[in-house]
């Protein structure tokens, strides 16, 4: 099994992000853009485009795939109207073309049984974080679930992690920000939190080798080991 250090004795939360890090929401993202962009008379998008764009939020999603459709100010005209058409089509299709990663729900699980406390932290917005969280019956593992509309600030900023964290009733030196992106790295780092990362998600079309994070594990079941692992190391006090 993977040894990974951490700086805090023992780990008393994880915070995990959702798309690319527990559903591969991927198909999903495209059916929306692409009724979003048939509306618009635009050239289709594919899977390996949007994924280089997941992670940033909904309006950062919607600028980057009208980026290269239109001239500059035009993209900026129709923004407004091309993010309200998408919010519409993306919750006619939300969980359609998803499917859950290989050990999320056993790693929960594992994660809960260790004492853990748990959060969901996505910059997804927190309606579509919900549905999707139900529908795969994982809502039940988490105490706080945040969606990118649920703060004045997304991650990468820290907001979200040191909310997740205040809720939780947890201090941020005694959490672990578990994603598949840099964003997820950044934001953890910045409020103090340890890393993991997954290696199967997106991180905006980068190579996961990229990301500065405590270390990578190969899912969430893993991470939970790695958790309980160094959590034994520590004698009781």
């Amino acid at each position: 099994m993977t040894t990974i250090r951490f700086a805090a004795p023992r780990l008393a939360a994880a915070l995990i992000d959702l798309d690319g890090t527990m559903i591969d929401t991927a198909d999903d993202f495209t059916a929306g853009l692409n009724a979003m962009l048939a509306q618009l008379g635009a050239p289709a998008t594919a899977r390996d485009e949007v994924m280089r764009y997941v992670g940033k939020g909904s309006e950062n999603l919607i600028a980057q795939v009208l980026k290269p459709r239109f001239p500059e100010t035009e993209a900026q005209a129709r923004f407004d109207d091309a993010l309200a058409i998408y919010q519409t089509e993306y919750a006619k299709i939300n969980g359609r073309h998803t499917q859950l990663y290989p050990d999320v729900e056993a790693g929960l699980r594992a994660m809960r049984e260790a004492g853990l406390k748990l959060a969901c932290v996505t910059n997804k917005p927190l309606r579509f974080a919900a549905e999707l969280l139900a529908q795969y019956a994982l809502d039940g593992y988490f105490g706080v679930v945040l969606g990118g509309d649920s703060l004045p600030r997304k991650k990468p900023d820290p907001l979200p992690m040191l909310t997740a964290c205040e809720r939780l009733g947890v201090e941020p030196a005694l959490a672990v920000a578990i994603g598949d992106s840099e964003n997820d790295a950044i934001a953890g780092r910045a409020a103090g939190l340890a890393t993991l990362t997954v290696p199967y998600g997106y991180n905006h079309g980068n190579a996961i080798q990229t990301i500065n994070s405590d270390g990578i594990v190969d899912s969430l079941l893993v991470a939970a080991q790695v958790i309980a692992a160094h959590n034994a190391s520590t004698p009781t006090l």
